[in-house]
């Protein structure tokens, strides 16, 4: 994957008429609820549009969700959306944030605050009506971006400029900042991958580097969150490099050792437009050999879902063959059995590695069209079948039926209904003839 190059096009402002999430019914209306009136202590209250959603129109990417500050407290927003007759949700009252929700749509807004203490995990916070102050608690530069609702952008720390270079600085000092909160040498990291420019570097990632013995005190489930985003973006090759030479990836995931297998994957991904965060993850983590074992550590460790362990235990030690080797019978059961996106997934780590390794991939290329070629077919009978042709309720029902499905496996599946009913019979008079 080539380095990403510098944004030197960054604007200075934001166009409202150029980002329709800005002028949308929905924006409107919970700025026009907040906006309205004056606040308590007098003055007109203000309301802007901060963090990613500034950054990422900034950038020219996708918008996803839409965050607001606000001088007003928590109290009046709330009395204010209600009165405006808009859904609001106490979503974090006690950090001042409250959720407003108009048509489906859900705007995360926060009264400006000032940190009073923090302890590298969570922070006591006050409010204040004072917008640098609370851009102050922002980690990075880049996100510390505000834009008024007519476009006007506040930059009190020169985050455009950081936009615009490819590069991610923390607000203020970078060894404060992480060990207030020990998840930003992550987020460093992975907002380097999103914005930054070839391999981070810099003081504040040396920083990261100094202050790596202090991961081990994270949650697994916020590293599991931040670790999955970091992998699912556009070119994370460069950095997970980067961090397994320098040790941030040793206390979480000891097993990451293959970042020209990411990488290739990662372009394999692209071409077929179809990006996994957990398929990045085995490229990265698991040998070809690694077993189920391993599979099942990173799971642990990494506190997965049951869903997401199993499809990387899978990954580890399939349970079916769909490989160079295997033959064409083995192949199809295989497809049956997996499901075409699981073999897809093994084809596509098969073709990656052996372009990492500089091995000739076309085999494997050839799987990963053959399982994108699947379509699904189900095996023409069922138990009721086996039932209507004499066995009883009980294993020989499963037997029968397994021998049925690998005889018509054996014929590619070709066999219709009315030919597997007659096979059905004469495995269900064997079983009862052995019985007997």
């Amino acid at each position: 994957m080539p380095a990403r190059a510098a944004q030197a096009d960054v604007p200075e402002r934001l166009e409202p008429q150029d980002h329709p999430w800005m002028t949308a019914a929905e924006s409107r209306a919970v700025i026009e609820a907040l906006t309205g009136g004056v606040r308590a202590e007098g003055g007109p209250p203000t309301v802007r549009f901060v963090g990613g959603c500034v950054r990422d129109a900034l950038a020219g990417a996708p918008v996803g969700d839409i965050d607001l500050a606000t001088d007003l407290v928590p109290e009046e927003v709330l009395r204010r959306l209600e009165g405006a007759g808009l859904k609001a949700i106490p979503t974090g009252l006690d950090h001042g944030t409250i959720t407003a929700v108009v048509n489906h749509r859900p705007f995360e807004i926060t009264t400006l605050r000032r940190d009073v203490e923090t302890d590298g995990r969570r922070a006591v916070v006050a409010y204040t009506t004072d917008w640098r102050e609370d851009a102050e608690r922002r980690d990075f530069t880049i996100n510390a971006l505000s834009a008024d609702p007519d476009g006007t952008l506040h930059d009190y720390f020169d985050g455009r400029a950081d936009l615009a270079a490819g590069r991610v600085r923390f607000v203020g000092e970078a060894d404060l900042r992480i060990r207030e909160d020990v998840l930003r040498i992550l987020r460093f990291c992975r907002f380097h991958a999103r914005f930054g420019v070839g391999a981070p570097t810099g003081p504040d990632y040396a920083a990261c580097i100094k202050r790596r013995d202090l991961l081990p005190q994270l949650s697994a489930e916020r590293v599991h969150h931040e670790l999955a985003r970091l992998l699912a973006g556009d070119a994370p090759s460069e950095t997970v490099r980067a961090m397994i030479a320098d040790g941030l990836l040793a206390c979480w995931l000891p097993e990451a050792a293959a970042p020209d297998v990411l990488a290739a994957l990662v372009g394999r991904e692209g071409a077929a437009g179809r990006r996994d965060w957990l398929r990045r993850l085995a490229a990265l983590c698991l040998r070809p050999d690694a077993g189920a074992g391993s599979a099942e550590g990173i799971a642990r460790r990494l506190k997965l879902s049951n869903q997401e362990t199993a499809r990387l235990t899978l990954l580890a030690a399939p349970p079916h063959s769909f490989d160079p080797q295997a033959d064409a019978l083995q192949r199809r059961e295989a497809l049956y059995r997996l499901g075409a996106d699981r073999a897809w997934d093994l084809a596509l780590l098969g073709a990656a590695r052996a372009e990492a390794e500089g091995r000739d991939p076309q085999a494997w290329e050839r799987l990963t069209q053959e399982a994108a070629d699947w379509r699904p077919t189900e095996l023409p009978v069922s138990g009721a079948d086996a039932l209507a042709a004499g066995l009883t309720p009980g294993p020989a029902v499963g037997r029968a039926l397994k021998a049925v499905e690998r005889w018509w496996l054996s014929e590619a599946m070709a066999p219709e209904r009315a030919a597997c009913l007659e096979r059905l019979k004469a495995e269900a008079a064997a079983l009862s003839a052995a019985q007997d």
